[in-house]
């Protein structure tokens, strides 16, 4: 019994920056808990090679596919969606998590150019990616197929002061409260929406600043957990959000971070 109710056989998984990090953590878990997972990335290369790390993981029963797709182009995201519902029938989850940093300047001194690239991919990006996903669930469920799960990635910068981050903090605050609405909005349909907020998680991403002495003396302290987290450190929350576990759990803020912001 307790068991079934984590079981994603049949389900359909979208995992946006789904080719590393805490994506391929997110899609690893998925697949392992029978989903079939469709998964985004701009890489080529990094697809091909998540989408066969993958693959070996799938049970017969589940499909694996990897398109290339830059969320921050409105095209490139319908596009995407369109085929990713031609090759796997329907998305039952979907996770915003594609997102990007930036290099550090003080606020006054911040190019607009680095301002927009950040909005474009975390903010927007998440946006288009979203609408489309809530748009194919609402159909479903005008037709009698209610439910549906939207989980958009934010992160502990959206509760903590960042300096010289605010650009990549300002865009990860909003995504808790646009999943805020749409678990509001989207209720009626069976759709529960939630936010991930990862905390210092050692990625090809964030590599640099783990490997700087001075940023990990000053951080790991305050850690209580006392290490940097893994992209598989996030899929038990995946699988659980996806799953029937959590079709009463909305409008969440999740916090993943070795209990740093409570130290």
């Amino acid at each position: 019994m307790a068991s079934s109710l984590f079981d994603l056989t049949g389900k359909v998984a979208l995992v946006t920056g789904g080719n590393g990090g805490i994506g391929l953590g997110f899609a690893r878990a998925l697949v392992s808990a029978g989903a079939s997972v469709c998964i985004w990335g701009r890489n080529a290369d990094k697809n091909a090679a998540a989408k066969a790390e993958l693959q070996a993981l799938c049970s017969e029963d589940s499909k694996i596919e990897a398109l290339q797709c830059d969320v921050a182009s409105e095209q490139q995201v319908t596009d995407s969606f369109a085929r990713t519902l031609e090759l796997m029938g329907r998305v039952d989850t979907c996770i915003a998590n594609a997102g990007i940093g930036s290099g550090f300047s003080r606020f006054h001194e911040m190019p607009t150019e680095s301002w927009r690239k950040v909005m474009d991919t975390n903010l927007d990006g998440l946006f288009y990616t979203l609408r489309a996903a809530a748009a194919h669930m609402v159909k479903r469920a005008e037709h009698g197929d209610k439910g549906g799960r939207l989980i958009g990635v934010s992160s502990l910068g959206a509760l903590c002061g960042m300096p010289r981050g605010e650009h990549y903090a300002g865009t990860k605050g909003a995504v808790i409260s646009i999943m805020q609405g749409l678990a509001v909005e989207y209720a009626r349909y069976g759709i529960t929406a939630n936010s991930i907020l990862p905390g210092h998680i050692h990625t090809d991403m964030t590599d640099q600043n783990y490997q700087n002495e001075k940023f990990a003396s000053a951080i790991m302290p305050r850690i209580p957990l006392r290490r940097w987290g893994s992209p598989d450190d996030f899929g038990g929350i995946a699988v659980y959000l996806a799953s029937a576990a959590s079709s009463y759990h909305t409008g969440d803020k999740l916090l993943i971070d070795g209990g740093f912001f409570i130290n």
